[in-house]
């Protein structure tokens, strides 16, 4: 066990230097603490599969490549060009979103019922764009990453909210909206915070 060991701390070490990732990026990626991460590299403990099978996917290895006792190479080619995809993709959704959203205000703009609040439709626009951020955070982002999706998606409510209630109200007291959205902002960061704790927690049992 001790020579798997020395093995994987190894292979881990020559395939995050290769990657030129830090400990900490590492960590964030597989919701770990950088600590962990260490202990890893060091040889003090031995991640448990489903974070080896993820470690190997974000190196743009196979598992055997981690535990097998002949060096690696990293194929950081392969590893940037999917790095390079998912941002792609990322940005191109959001232009998407946009896109759209500027097709529907053309509609409304020259129809004479909904003309003057055809502007409207890019004051929802930020909505779905931080939704889709939200959601490709969560399949390929971190915990900083998913923070910041959910923050946007609380905010963008938070201008809808706003620019409707100033347009078709009289309602003045506005700033209760942003009382109630900054405890919900506080919310979101003491939960990404519980998140964090519960994870380097649950690498020290595991370690």
């Amino acid at each position: 066990m001790e020579d798997l060991k020395d093995i994987i701390a190894k292979n881990l070490v020559d395939l995050r230097t290769r990657a030129k990732l830090t400990q900490l990026q590492l960590a964030e990626m597989l919701n770990y603490s950088d600590k962990a991460v260490s202990k890893w590299e060091r040889g003090e403990a031995i991640p448990d599969v489903r974070v080896l099978v993820r470690i190997a996917e974000i190196y743009g290895v196979t598992l055997d490549d981690i535990v097998k006792p002949e060096s690696v190479a990293v194929p950081i080619e392969h590893n940037r060009h999917i790095n390079g995809k998912r941002i792609f993709i990322t940005v191109l959704s959001a232009l998407l979103v946009w896109f759209i959203a500027t097709g529907i205000f053309l509609v409304f703009f020259f129809i004479n019922p909904t003309e003057k609040y055809s502007y409207l439709v890019f004051v929802v626009a930020p909505l779905p764009t931080s939704i889709v951020l939200l959601v490709l955070s969560a399949m390929w982002g971190n915990r900083i990453t998913n923070a910041v999706a959910s923050s946007l998606v609380l905010w963008s409510c938070v201008l809808i909210f706003h620019i409707f209630v100033i347009t078709f109200t009289d309602f003045t007291k506005i700033y209760f909206l942003y009382i109630a959205s900054a405890l919900f902002e506080v919310l979101i960061i003491l939960w990404f915070v519980y998140r964090w704790f519960s994870a380097k927690k649950g690498t020290k049992k595991v370690n």
